[in-house]
């Protein structure tokens, strides 16, 4: 894991491996697993969803739904009303530098990434599971797609660890969306300290720690809230989720 970048080149990934890249000058990243061939899997917003899905999202281009392709013919294929879509690397990436997303980090290198999104504690499965999770769940969707709760991020935390979030109320597995709640929550929490610490760098240094401790303790290998589900089964869990959530 490099310490300061996951950054890889295109020779460097296998198949199996989870890879993201940065949208909007690194206002946020969009994961995917890469399934060889130069083709990726990743999960976006169906064609017919609207923007208040979510916004991290960049799916709302209405040139990513059908890439102009030359190369590859498949290039954007997906099933009707699924968000999990079948593209090439280089429109996945956009033209954007790789990434490689890391699993099974010490919580001391975890908490030294300042960024949710980049790793997990979590150990993975061996990558031609992750492939088939993927390519399972390209011919059978991953439910909706929701920026909090079940994004590109989540979709491919799945397809490497077979994990799922039990309770979906609060937020799901991304790191980025645990970044997201994290700032504000941890600014919210510091705000009597300020009475107390006189200093601003004290303050801001204790609105650090909370953010860290925070995301860490959304991250999905050390949540006790999730169970490890076959993709075969996992239509079955989101059907219950979606029960629960009518009631």
């Amino acid at each position: 894991m490099g310490f300061l970048t996951n950054r890889v080149e295109m020779s460097e990934i296998q198949p199996g491996d989870h890879i993201y890249t940065y949208r909007a000058v690194f206002a946020y990243s969009h994961h995917g697993i890469y399934v060889g061939g130069s083709k990726v899997v990743h999960f976006t917003p169906r064609r017919n969803a609207g923007p208040s899905i979510g916004s991290l999202s960049d799916e709302y281009d209405p040139n990513f739904s059908t890439p102009s392709c030359p190369i590859f013919p498949d290039c954007g294929f997906r099933q009707p009303e699924s968000g999990v879509v079948l593209t090439c690397l280089d429109c996945f990436l956009r033209k954007g530098a790789l990434y490689r997303f890391d699993y099974g980090v010490t919580p001391p290198a975890f908490l030294a990434k300042v960024r949710g999104g980049s790793c997990t504690t979590a150990e993975c499965d061996p990558p031609d599971v992750a492939v088939h999770r993927a390519m399972y769940l390209l011919q059978n969707g991953f439910g909706n797609y929701d920026v909090f709760q079940n994004n590109c991020e989540d979709f491919a935390l799945y397809c490497k660890t077979g994990l799922i979030i039990v309770d979906r109320r609060g937020v799901g597995s991304s790191g980025q969306a645990a970044s997201v709640i994290g700032v504000p929550f941890a600014a919210l929490l510091s705000s009597p300290l300020k009475l107390l610490i006189p200093s601003p760098v004290g303050v801001a240094t204790v609105t650090a720690g909370m953010y860290c401790m925070s995301r860490y303790a959304t991250d999905i290998g050390v949540r006790t809230d999730v169970i490890k589900v076959a993709v075969e089964e996992i239509a079955k869990v989101d059907h219950i989720h979606e029960e629960g959530e009518e009631t």
